[in-house]
């Protein structure tokens, strides 16, 4: 089934004219509605420009002038891996154990 993902949100925090924190959205979906597997979730996050592994220049509202520059302030790889995770255990659940009660305890011998 195709997966596909949308950015969905991106709220810019401002103060002195400079963005200081974004908060971003993507929704994910696994086929089209009304598919027998189809399934969607959706994930935010907020970034600060002076986070280690996101952050970014200070800077007015208006560079940020393209999706791309969105995209990069979200953990997307760990994103894709939460939706498979979350697809794989919608659809194919692990079954829980039933018990055998016909089990004869072997003779000694």
């Amino acid at each position: 089934m195709a997966v596909t993902k949308s950015l969905t949100s991106a709220v810019p925090y401002i103060s002195a004219g400079k963005v200081y924190k974004w908060e971003v959205g993507m929704t994910y979906v696994n086929g089209v509605s009304g598919d027998a597997q189809y399934y969607t979730s959706e994930f935010t996050t907020e970034v600060s420009y002076d986070d280690d592994t996101y952050g970014f220049e200070l800077a007015s509202e208006s560079t940020w002038n393209t999706q791309a520059q969105l995209l990069a302030l979200c953990p997307v790889s760990h994103w894709d891996n939460v939706f498979d995770s979350q697809v794989e255990s919608v659809f194919n659940p692990v079954l829980e154990p039933t018990p055998d009660d016909s089990y004869q305890i072997p003779v000694s011998e």
